[in-house]
């Protein structure tokens, strides 16, 4: 990290305000370079910016901000200059060709603030997603995450293999050099809470379908209805609607949001015994993967031909056509009967699929390491040799660290830091 970075950390110019953020031990002399002095620290001053000829670039607001207790653990300067873009370029052209200054790369300021211990994994987790959250329930399981949740729980957890490693250790110290199996007092009972723990949080929706959106997949058999109610719940003509059936060859997907919670609307291929050619074959086939990889399924075929669970839409109800016995609902994409009841229904049944408010969702890289650490404490369950337990809740432990960042491969910091846009 001995490079200083800088970027634009602010919206794409043209806009009303451009913040350019440098860091790194070159970022005092930056500041200098470009506006004469240091200001107060932390404290907004209007400072007129200059290159190298002493050109005026903008008359601008800059802070300065000493580290480490800063946003990245490091010396940080904020430009607050206006958002055009001839002005972003002229600031970002002078602070490159200052000596030890270079453009940062995607992550790179959340990348330092986690490497000088400002926030860890599961932190920088959660602010990835607040900072791709488009819908409400989105940005407030990010926050959640971001506010350090998932790390006060996985951090108590830490804390309690800790103490149950102490005990091991203290058994094995005091224990007689011909008897080194009997486990402490009260081991097994606390051994096992802490196990139920990582079960329950196992349990819990994961993240990735929060982020990516309840999958609701429309299907049934040609001529059903299925574009029409796909697009009008997408409120868009994205799907072609015709009256020749295996119009829908292909998947066709929609992220929508109804009531703040992510959906996406999956339109599928009319499903039918016989296809009329390959092309609508293959798309057959992908219908079917799709209601397998559905959340929930829209199914407008006969009532009761649907996969387990499915419900039971009744559409085109405006054309007066014969209708199924016990629907869940009737809808009509024409006139938009019933469409407001079904949108309130996804969102009641996605309220069981995706993590509830304030609570931690977990990404699939966290459930993983948990679940790594839940079959070790398995192992220590099932051991009565001091040694094996004392060495399955090591193993548990560095799991807990890895999701926390504690030991972590450069790869997987790549492939996380990646995530971010410039400037983040």
């Amino acid at each position: 990290m001995g490079d200083t970075i800088f970027a634009l950390s602010s919206g794409a110019p043209p806009a009303a305000i451009a913040i350019v953020r440098v860091s790194g031990k070159g970022a005092a002399p930056a500041l200098k370079a470009l506006a004469g002095s240091l200001p107060e620290p932390r404290r907004t001053v209007l400072r007129a910016l200059r290159d190298g000829e002493g050109e005026l670039l903008d008359r601008a607001l800059v802070i300065w901000f000493p580290g480490p207790d800063t946003a990245t653990g490091e010396d940080l300067v904020e430009l607050h200059c206006h958002g055009g873009r001839a002005v972003v370029r002229a600031v970002e052209d002078a602070l490159a060709k200052l000596p030890g200054l270079r453009r940062a790369e995607a992550g790179e300021f959340t990348r330092r603030a986690f490497e000088n211990g400002r926030i860890d994994l599961a932190e920088a987790d959660g602010l990835a997603d607040l900072l791709a959250a488009e819908t409400e329930l989105q940005r407030r399981a990010a926050q959640v995450a971001f506010g350090g949740a998932t790390s006060r729980m996985v951090e108590g957890w830490r804390d309690d293999v800790l103490a149950l490693s102490a005990l091991i250790e203290a058994a094995l110290d005091f224990s007689d050099e011909d008897d080194v199996s009997e486990l402490p007092e009260g081991f097994t009972q606390r051994l096992e809470a802490l196990g139920g723990a990582l079960e329950e949080a196992l349990a819990r929706p994961p993240a990735e379908r929060l982020r990516q959106g309840v999958r609701v997949v429309l299907a049934g058999p040609p001529n059903s209805g299925k574009s029409s109610l796909f697009n009008a719940l997408a409120r868009d003509g994205v799907a072609i609607v015709s009256d020749i059936p295996g119009t829908t060859r292909d998947v066709i997907e929609r992220p929508v949001a109804f009531s703040g919670v992510p959906f996406v609307l999956v339109d599928t291929a009319g499903i039918r015994e016989a296809a009329s050619d390959a092309v609508e074959g293959e798309g057959i086939g992908r219908a079917r993967e799709q209601m397998d990889r559905a959340d929930i399924v829209l199914w407008l075929g006969p009532e009761g031909n649907g996969p387990p669970h499915a419900l039971e839409i009744q559409s085109m109800t405006d054309t007066g056509a014969p209708g199924k016995k016990t629907p869940d609902y009737l809808v009509s994409s024409v006139t938009g009967l019933g469409l407001g009841e079904l949108e309130a229904g996804l969102v009641e049944r996605a309220g069981l699929l995706l993590p509830k408010p304030g609570e931690a969702a977990l990404a699939d890289r966290q459930r993983r390491l948990i679940h790594y650490a839940r079959v070790e404490l398995e192992v220590a369950e099932e051991e009565c040799d001091l040694l094996i337990v004392g060495e399955a809740l090591r193993r548990a432990r560095i799991a807990f660290d890895r999701l926390l960042g504690r030991a972590s491969t450069e790869e997987m910091l790549d492939a996380l830091f990646g995530r971010f846009c410039i400037g983040k």
